[in-house]
């Protein structure tokens, strides 16, 4: 959805957030009990608007494992999107 797909470590496709807004104004509209993935150029710089348009689940390989250190690209998730923490 935020990358063209085929290959890991692809910066994320701003425009994926306007489709994310529309699929999930288009989920509570209709009363659905659905949670939203998303995966692909996710990291630290955008985590916080990629949750508030609406993703729930975040998939991201390079954003936590692309300094090398998992337990480090985690928390840097985290402490990025605390508003969903």
């Amino acid at each position: 959805m935020s990358v063209n797909p085929g290959f890991g470590g692809q910066k994320f496709i701003s425009t994926a957030l306007d489709k994310l807004r529309r699929l999930r104004r288009t989920i509570d509209e209709r009363g659905l009990n659905t949670k939203i993935e998303i995966d692909g150029g996710i990291d630290a710089t955008n985590i916080e608007k990629i949750v508030e348009a609406g993703a729930e689940i975040i998939v991201s390989g390079t954003g936590v494992f692309g300094k090398g250190n998992g337990a480090e690209g985690v928390k840097e998730l985290i402490d990025a999107g605390t508003v969903w923490a």
